[in-house]
């Protein structure tokens, strides 16, 4: 089977997700997420991408990142992975692999989807029961955007910008967006894109998307989130 050509567009936000092999852990203590953040740095640096948010979580790591160009993402990945497993396989005298494959990705409409997808991302040591609030989590972006911890991986995204003029108003405008969980429906939209390397969107953005690319994506409409309170599954 053919492998999915990957679909990353400069200036376009693409959320990436990288899983432990058969869903096994990848990190197994402190030092383990302080190594990868290290690295994940470097990549910035070195391929000119900028990070909005992520969540590091046991056997899994999510980035919302928007590239400078096309190779960006999958050269950071590559950055990351190549290091990463050198020091895991040293450190733990491993073999083996240790990533699922091949990250999954798909680009994310910033207009409408961006925040969602911050909120997805920042949540999901609160939907995998690890903590009851996303601020008691540490290796995740939620302190620094929600809350003012200095983290200098992260560069803030316009739409983060745009919540308030201030940066104490735009922090207690982004907590609030946290009082009231992701729909379901939105929390299915994003799981779909990712499974799929399709993108977070609206049709229009599909078509913008095929348009630059120069060919069809996707299968379906995605939608707009619409706003609930169901909580995401």
């Amino acid at each position: 089977m053919p492998r999915k050509p990957r679909m990353y567009l400069p200036g376009v936000p693409a959320h990436l997700v990288q899983r432990g092999n058969n869903r096994g852990a990848c990190f197994f203590g402190d030092d383990d997420y302080r190594y990868y953040l290290e690295r994940l740095g470097e990549g910035l640096r070195r391929f000119g991408i900028a990070l909005h948010a992520y969540a590091l979580m046991t056997n899994h790591v999510h980035l919302l990142v928007t590239p400078r160009d096309s190779e960006g993402p999958s050269r950071l990945m590559q950055h990351i992975g190549r290091h990463y497993v050198l020091y895991v396989n040293r450190s733990y005298r491993r073999t083996g692999t240790l990533w699922e494959g091949r990250h999954k990705a798909s680009l994310v409409q910033a207009d409408d989807y961006l925040l969602a997808c911050m909120r997805y991302i920042e949540l999901n040591p609160v939907t995998a029961g690890m903590v009851a609030k996303p601020d008691l989590y540490r290796w995740s972006s939620y302190r620094a955007n929600a809350c003012g911890e200095s983290d200098r991986l992260l560069t803030s995204h316009g739409i983060y910008l745009g919540l308030a003029t201030s940066t104490t108003d735009r922090q207690a405008a982004y907590r609030q967006l946290f009082c009231s969980p992701l729909s379901t429906e939105a929390v299915q939209q994003i799981r779909n894109s990712l499974d799929y390397n399709h993108p977070l969107g609206n049709d229009r953005f599909r078509r913008e998307v095929e348009r630059m690319l120069g060919r069809k994506v996707g299968m379906r409409r995605c939608g707009r989130p619409a706003p609930s309170t169901d909580a995401p599954k």
